[in-house]
């Protein structure tokens, strides 16, 4: 173990299929080309690291940044990565490491009556000065989070855990860096809670290396993130990545063992927008990789597809099962 460039780094073998581990010790809040290379990997490399939590606390419950607001891990170089490319990240693990975590307390739908409105959290339920925020418990070895106060009188706010990772993305193109709240077509803060273990994340690669950032951990989120959050938490995890040379592609996709899923965002949401680019991305995937007659695949998608909100801020998701489409 030693130090490289403001970092603690851990590295096995040498040779493409090595494992890396890397924890580091600056985190960014900008999906950028200048920030300083984390880790440099090779196509078939695994990488294990961690997360910070949305307010930037570790697995110890140490705070690595000031700012409030989905510090990322990275950015990860690919060797041999070059803009036009599509990189594809296989979240090989996601582990719950601490035992607290937290989360909003009121949807985010407009204007609400007073009898739907949500008791504002005591201030310093969670962090001191912070009024939105809603403690809850990780149970690390029953893998179930629960809501630590208030108590409902009507039913247990406990559920399993199902970890996953609301941020992940490459720098986009030119000199153009967005924080890591939003989501585009570099990916960002898509907030779908199937990016977990054993997803595929495929982005398209605006730079050399690609420069692969991840973060926002959550221990459990619903569809939409209705409540602006998932249950806030540090992470532990492990992927690899593979490159498609030349592939061009134009939003990000999350491939399972039994969906393809192409997901629209834009920055400023908007869901007639993000519902066609992932209508558009999804014809494509099945015309071009599955070899289906356009024609087919309009029909196809009009009598299978999958439609989900995976953020009320405006990103929606598009899926076909797999099992009715032909091998690659």
């Amino acid at each position: 173990m030693f130090r490289v460039a403001g970092l603690l780094l851990l590295l096995a073998g040498g040779t493409t299929g090595e494992t890396h581990r890397v924890v580091a010790e600056t985190y960014h809040h900008t999906f950028s080309r200048a920030h300083p290379v984390l880790l440099r990997v090779r196509p078939g490399d695994r990488v294990i690291t961690k997360t910070v939590d949305s307010a930037g606390f570790d697995f110890h419950g140490v705070r690595r940044t000031q700012t409030h607001g989905n510090p990322l891990t990275g950015p990860f170089f690919v060797e041999g990565a070059e803009p036009g490319d599509a990189l594809l990240v296989r979240i090989e693990k996601i582990r719950l490491n601490r035992a607290s975590g937290y989360s909003g307390y009121q949807v985010s739908a407009g204007a609400l009556p007073p009898e739907l409105a949500a008791e504002k959290p005591r201030a310093d339920a969670v962090y001191a000065g912070y009024d939105y925020l809603r403690p809850w418990e990780i149970d690390l070895a029953r893998q179930r989070v629960r809501l630590r106060e208030p108590h409902s009188r009507r039913l247990a706010l406990e559920f399993a855990a199902a970890p996953m990772l609301g941020c992940i993305g490459v720098a986009p193109e030119g000199d153009y860096a967005p924080r890591s709240g939003p989501a585009g077509y570099w990916g960002g803060n898509l907030d779908y809670r199937h990016i977990r273990e054993g997803a595929t994340v495929w982005l398209p690669v605006f730079h050399p290396g690609g420069l692969l950032f991840l973060g926002d951990g959550h221990a459990l989120q619903g569809d939409g993130e209705a409540i602006g959050s998932g249950v806030e938490t540090s992470l532990d995890v492990e992927f690899s990545v593979a490159l498609k040379k030349g592939y061009r592609l134009t939003t990000p996709r999350v491939e399972t063992a039994d969906w393809i899923v192409s997901v629209g965002a834009r920055e400023k949401g908007e869901f007639q927008g993000t519902l066609e680019l992932a209508t558009r991305d999804l014809l494509r995937w099945l015309v071009t990789d599955y070899g289906i007659e356009p024609w087919a695949a309009h029909v196809l998608l009009g009598m299978q597809a999958r439609y989900e909100v995976a953020s009320l801020a405006g990103t929606t998701a598009a899926g076909i099962a797999k099992r009715g489409l032909p091998a690659r």
